[in-house]
């Protein structure tokens, strides 16, 4: 017959078909590399106290300065990380603090030359500047770099006779200088006296680090008198807070009981809800204001990059910190792209190795693990795109870093994490309490390094 056809039509026959469904595709979820990579240590009692050697001679830190209208101030308290001003009371801090004068330089200006007698205390307001001093072979060698709380100078405050090193800028700089003339005050030239005194009555009686030296004797013959000794520690140890991701996730039971015949609806509740609990988790780790690891990397473990993108030469510099077993560095996807093309622009692409069955680009050894919850900060004016860098060793065992974690809790579906029934409210609507209790720890200051300023939109052009 006209019109009919010759078989039944597909979407007719759909309806005596079952379809394949997929459980749901969530954009955001990632590998979570960290999570997996990071040794974690069970907390019972929710607290974990660090115990370290007491430090008895004051280390260089970094110096805070918020900013005050369109100046940079200084933080009056935060000027005890140069050493010769430890002992410094809060009043005689602010009296300096309001002496510094303000200065600008451009990219490529030489700031003072090597040598020069009249060095004052200055600090790194904005940008970044190089030190360097002439090598034995006609060559100039790099004694450091300097970016923002970053301080050089303070040697001229104490007389010691070291050269002065050259300072370069490498970028647009703003500086903070401290005229020696500010310190002629009876009262802070007392103080400083005093740090020089036991500064030097300490010399070969404390390690690097600071920390008081534990005597011992080496003698092949004879029966000389031992030395006695002890280790102190430190009075009032850092201890670590366990804190919480919660949510209440609401299902109805009508859902529940009719819609889980090919895939349980509640666990795909529960599925997706703690796939969000852990990402959140890895973004705290490393964001949190009072654990996360880009904000436990002491003053002195952090550097700039030298002209921007990542290049071997800045990835190496973070290994002369983190030396003792590095384990992985930690950077945004992007960061690792921009390594990768400086690393091929010099001759040294990257090795390529496999863990968990995912490939991962390496440098010396060290994979570099990406994570996207590293923040890109855009520059308000240039629209410049940069990130950090985290170089981790890790583990009790190697006074590294470690995740913190109560296992044990009622309704735990895996270690630290759990899933409690709540109830069922007169809307039928049933109710279950996701709770996940973590934090994370930072055992000594070496274990953990950043580098900052690391730019990413640089692309080099090849024939």
């Amino acid at each position: 017959m006209s019109g009919q056809g010759q078989s039944v039509g597909a979407s007719a026959a759909r309806n005596l078909s079952t379809a394949t469904v997929t459980s749901v595709q969530n954009l955001a979820n990632t590998p979570r590399w960290l999570l997996r990579l990071l040794p974690f240590v069970n907390v019972d009692g929710g607290v974990y106290r660090v115990n370290r050697r007491a430090v008895v001679l004051a280390k260089p830190g970094r110096i805070d300065l918020p900013t005050d209208g369109k100046k940079r101030a200084v933080s009056p308290a935060s000027l005890r990380a140069v050493p010769p001003f430890s002992r410094l009371g809060d009043a005689e801090l602010s009296a300096l603090a309001d002496k510094f004068t303000e200065s600008k330089h451009n990219a490529g200006d030489t700031i003072s030359e090597e040598g020069a007698k009249d060095r004052s205390l200055t600090i790194v307001a904005d940008g970044t500047v190089e030190l360097s001093l002439s090598g034995p072979y006609k060559n100039r060698l790099r004694s450091g770099l300097a970016t923002r709380g970053d301080f050089f100078g303070d040697e001229t405050i104490v007389g010691d006779g070291q050269p002065a090193p050259a300072v370069k800028a490498l970028s647009a700089v703003t500086l903070l200088t401290l005229d020696r003339s500010a310190l002629n005050d009876d009262a802070i030239k007392t103080r400083i006296s005093q740090y020089v005194e036991e500064r030097d009555r300490l010399k070969g009686h404390t390690n690097s680090h600071g920390e008081q030296g534990i005597e011992l004797l080496a003698v092949h013959t004879g029966a000389p008198r031992l030395p006695t000794t002890f280790v102190d520690y430190e009075i009032d140890p850092r201890e670590y807070h366990l804190s919480t991701i919660q949510t209440i996730l609401n299902t109805h039971t009508r859902v529940t009981d009719l819609y889980s015949n090919e895939i349980d609806q509640l666990r795909e509740q529960i599925r997706l809800t703690v796939d969000a609990v852990k990402e959140r988790e890895e973004w705290e780790l490393l964001n949190n204001s009072e654990f996360g690891l880009l904000n436990e990397v002491n003053g002195r473990q952090s550097i700039p990059t030298r002209s921007g993108p990542p290049t071997p030469d800045d990835l190496d510099e973070l290994l002369t910190l983190v030396w003792k077993k590095p384990a992985f560095f930690v950077a945004h996807p992007r960061a690792i792209a921009a390594f990768g093309r400086e690393a091929t622009r010099r001759g040294v692409p990257p090795v390529v190795v496999h863990l968990f069955g995912a490939p991962f680009l390496t440098w010396r050894g060290v994979p570099l693990v990406p994570s996207d919850k590293l923040p890109i900060n855009i520059d308000p004016v240039t629209g410049a795109q940069t990130t950090s860098i985290l170089l981790l060793r890790v583990g009790e065992g190697e006074q590294g870093v470690v995740g913190l974690q109560k296992s044990g809790v009622t309704g735990e579906i895996e270690p630290g994490l759990s899933v409690r029934y709540m109830g069922t409210n007169d809307h039928s609507i049933a109710s279950h309490l996701v709770t996940r209790y973590f934090s994370a720890a930072v055992l000594v200051e070496d274990a953990i390094a950043r580098l900052d300023n690391v730019l990413l939109g640089n692309y080099h052009d090849y024939a």
